[in-house]
């Protein structure tokens, strides 16, 4: 067996081996070129200093030039991908929440490809401004006088909170203190906004008289945050909008609701629970609402913001409104996104989560139970896959509470561990993003799209089908 040093020098130099053909003539950049070259040499020396070297251990030029093209083509492969979301999960933050639909689709591929009339008057030839393409139709979708958008609700939250109450105080209950992904909490983006945080009853109880006592001179804002990402319930009570909007009138004080993710129409007849829509908010005489684009309403990142026009002009006139502003191709999905829900049949067929979200039980049965059968079929005596009845989430911070209840696939592997098998599947051409519950890898179909479902039986069936060395 040869020595650690007689592999060190065998190793070859860096230039060496970019003059062999398979990187010397290679199309791409030649910085990647070099750095994939440099780290295969670097992990040889480092594993020959370890002193792990294998005795068949092959530091052959055409070796490690094969090993530097194969991370070469790594690294020319975009980092964000398209994946296939197998969780069940449907507003799955890390996977970028709602997909859009293929009309969005078409209109971002039309705007990206050339110029568009983003802050152009078409009919004048004067500058325009981008909020025209969607003020209108989300005043008819909403009832609301105006309408404004920025990047996320985040963004409208502190937008908002800056432009009708930096200096003041604004009163929110304290069961409505809620924390967003990322430990992001509404008091923190009340002090990023100038504005004091006035708490009034207690967790699980608010009354209006809490917010009676709590107004002074000092008060610029009466704040409601909807619980959209957790529950309280049992011995609680909390204001609603109505009574707060009659408060604000008597004292001449605005009052803002965030209504999170948002929902244009009530969805309780596909057994959902029953969540305030923006339309009834604006009904209620709330002065500005707040919600989320790419959440329930199924569209784009965004920041959807309507309400009294007094109050909406104010937003648009802040400094901060262009520092969050949204750029051409969110405005394309999202115009488009609000669109379909001029026809309510047309948005429950064409918005993907809605088609999710109000999949029957029955129907997720029958593509699961095909589904299980072509791949137990393929996998053999490597797996055994069983349907079993599996509840999916809205996730996203979205009804919280809420099960969808359906079917799924449990994978119960014989050669390997489910560990190894998920990485590998998220290694795949196209990633496969599954659960694991009870040492079986745990599919769902109803977030899985019906034209993914060959490419992810394809690589359920790779995936599986490996067995670990000994």
């Amino acid at each position: 067996m040869k020595t650690p040093a007689d592999l060190l020098k065998q190793l070859p130099s860096i230039d060496r081996l970019l003059q062999h053909p398979l990187l010397n003539q290679i199309s791409a950049p030649h910085c990647l070129i070099v750095e994939s070259a440099q780290e295969v040499v670097q992990q040889c020396r480092q594993t020959i200093l370890a002193q792990q070297p294998q005795q068949n251990m092959d530091i052959q030029l055409d070796t490690l030039a094969e090993q530097a093209v194969q991370r070469l083509n790594k690294k020319l492969q975009p980092s964000l991908c398209r994946v296939i979301n197998a969780t069940g999960t449907l507003l799955h933050t890390n996977l970028g929440r709602a997909p859009l639909s293929d009309e969005a689709l078409a209109t971002i591929d039309s705007v990206a490809r050339g110029y568009s009339n983003l802050e152009l008057n078409l009919a004048t030839g004067k500058r325009g401004h981008r909020y025209s393409h969607i003020d209108a139709l989300l005043c008819r979708l909403t009832g609301a006088e105006a309408a404004a958008v920025v990047n996320n609700n985040a963004g409208a939250v502190l937008l908002a909170l800056t432009a009708l109450a930096r200096g003041k105080e604004a009163i929110v209950s304290r069961g409505e203190l809620v924390e967003i992904g990322g430990a992001f909490r509404v008091p923190d983006v009340m002090e990023a906004g100038g504005v004091e945080l006035r708490e009034v009853g207690t967790t699980n109880k608010t009354h209006l008289k809490d917010y009676r006592n709590a107004i002074t001179d000092q008060t610029g804002l009466l704040l409601k945050v909807h619980t959209s990402n957790y529950r309280i319930v049992g011995f609680s009570q909390s204001v609603s909008a109505a009574e707060m909007v009659l408060l604000g009138k008597e004292h001449k004080i605005p009052v803002m609701e965030d209504l999170g993710s948002g929902m244009l129409f009530d969805l309780s007849e596909f057994g959902l629970p029953r969540e305030p829509t923006v339309r009834e908010a604006v009904d209620a005489g709330i002065d500005l609402l707040t919600f989320s684009g790419d959440k329930l309403l199924g569209g784009p990142q965004a920041g959807l913001i309507v309400g009294k026009k007094w109050a909406i002009d104010k937003i648009r006139q802040h400094p901060l409104a262009r520092a969050l502003r949204i750029d051409k191709l969110t405005l394309a999905a999202l115009e488009t996104t609000l669109s379909h829900y001029l026809d309510r049949q047309q948005a429950l067929d064409k918005i993907p989560v809605l088609r999710m979200l109000n999949m029957s039980s029955d129907e997720l049965h029958q593509r699961s139970q095909a589904f299980t059968e072509q791949l137990a079929s393929r996998l053999g005596n490597h797996a055994d896959v069983t349907l079993i009845e599996e509840a999916s989430c809205v996730g996203g911070g979205a009804l919280p509470t809420t099960e969808l209840p359906g079917w799924g696939l449990a994978i119960a592997l014989h050669h390997q561990s489910v560990d190894l098998c998920a990485a590998a599947l998220r290694q795949a051409e196209t990633p496969v993003v599954v659960r694991i519950q009870e040492d079986r890898l745990i599919v769902n179909l109803r977030t899985v799209l019906p034209a993914q479902e060959p490419a992810l039986l394809d690589q359920l069936t790779a995936a599986c089908r490996t067995q670990e060395s000994d």
